[in-house]
């Protein structure tokens, strides 16, 4: 598939199979299994896999813009999408070169693995870069259990990138990535996902018991990724996600002050001012993403973006401050939308509702909790020099 018939295609699958199952989905707290079999069955699952490797070589621009479009439609779908491509981005990025990664990337673009993200553990307190478990090594193979607090569509997908200590006397931050397959590890579930929002990203807890073989512990230490990687690209694919949601809301909104113009011909409605003013946030929001998305790619493409800004204290704030304030301008984007359409936007079965995109929305505030971002920005303010 070439990178430009991408977006038309999440367009159609979006249009096709996420928008008629999200309120389904969102009732049943149920996995979107339509328009996920319908990105692998276009091969979206391995978009950014570079094109010598069989894949679509997309950019990251390209996988934020699919975010929003499967957003608008239905958030649990782009949100595990987004999910699905900070594997593929940490695994093409840091372990491309290896040759036992080199072949499962090339046998994810034939079979269109879904990868889900293991890096929440019982002990830790929702810090990423933390972890209880251990890597155990036994000659040229590896077992790993992991009590996680959560495994975003665990049950669903079909291999895992689990975050552990290297070995059993390492320091708690001192972690490698393991990728498990699915043959090689059990999962058993011990809570439920009745949520408020994000409910079909069925996201319950699980006691991971894995093994496999030690080349599948990635190289480069966790920490590197997380820095260069994986934070950054999550924060902007999430972005994308953040953007259909709110772009959601705001074109009911939009709607409904068109239908109120078109009952009063030659007349401004009063809430014009209000979606002009709504317009307005959505704008930031989207400005704000797509700024830090142009400085990343342009950073990654720098000669020294192995040690370069992307791995600076300045950088880490920018990227940390844009996650802590899109996902509290989204909410505040939703109500207005609400207070614009009234009534309509609070009823569950009016084509008004805003219901699900505020549950939806109030989700991004939890995913790597604001306070523990301010939190991390505060002591790297402490250590950041003067301009």
């Amino acid at each position: 598939m070439q990178t430009s018939s991408l977006i038309q295609t999440a367009r159609l699958i979006a249009k096709d199979f996420a928008a008629p199952h999200a309120d389904a989905v969102d009732r049943d707290a149920r996995f979107p299994q339509a328009a996920i079999d319908a990105l692998k069955q276009e091969k979206l699952l391995s978009a950014y896999i570079p094109v010598e490797l069989g894949g679509a070589g997309a950019s990251l621009s390209e996988l934020v813009e699919i975010c929003e479009i499967l957003g608008r439609q239905c958030a649990a779908t782009a949100m595990i999408f987004a999910m699905h491509q900070i594997q593929v981005i940490t695994l093409v990025e840091h372990a491309a070169d290896h040759p036992w990664y080199r072949q499962y990337l090339q046998d994810l673009v034939k079979h269109q693995y879904l990868i889900a993200s293991v890096t929440s553990e019982v002990g830790v307190g929702g810090e990423m870069r933390r972890s209880r478990c251990a890597v155990e090594l036994n000659g040229d193979q590896f077992s790993l259990v992991k009590d996680a607090t959560t495994i975003s569509y665990g049950a669903q997908a079909d291999d895992l990138m689990v975050t552990a200590r290297r070995h059993a006397d390492a320091a708690n931050s001192d972690q490698s990535l393991i990728l498990v397959r699915k043959a090689d590890y059990t999962l058993e579930q011990k809570g439920n996902w009745d949520t408020m929002g994000m409910r079909g990203t069925c996201s319950p807890p699980f006691l991971m018991t894995a093994s496999g073989h030690r080349d599948q512990i990635m190289e480069v230490p966790f920490g590197d990724m997380s820095a260069r990687t994986v934070v950054p690209v999550s924060h902007l694919l999430w972005g994308g996600c953040w953007l259909g949601c709110a772009t959601a809301a705001v074109n009911k909104a939009r709607s409904f002050v068109r239908g109120q113009a078109r009952s009063n011909p030659g007349t401004v409605p009063p809430t014009a001012l209000r979606l002009a003013e709504l317009v307005s946030m959505l704008q930031s929001l989207r400005t704000s993403v797509q700024a830090c998305l142009t400085e990343y790619e342009q950073l990654s493409a720098a000669s020294d973006a192995a040690t370069g800004p992307l791995s600076s204290i300045a950088y880490s704030l920018k990227m940390n401050n844009l996650k802590v304030d899109a996902t509290q301008a989204l909410p505040q984007i939703v109500i207005k939308a609400l207070s614009i359409c009234g009534i309509l936007a609070y009823k569950n079965d009016s084509k008004f509702s805003m219901s699900r995109h505020l549950r939806d929305g109030l989700s991004a505030a939890l995913m790597v909790g604001n306070d523990r971002i301010l939190a991390t920005n505060a002591n790297l303010l402490l250590v950041l020099k003067d301009d």
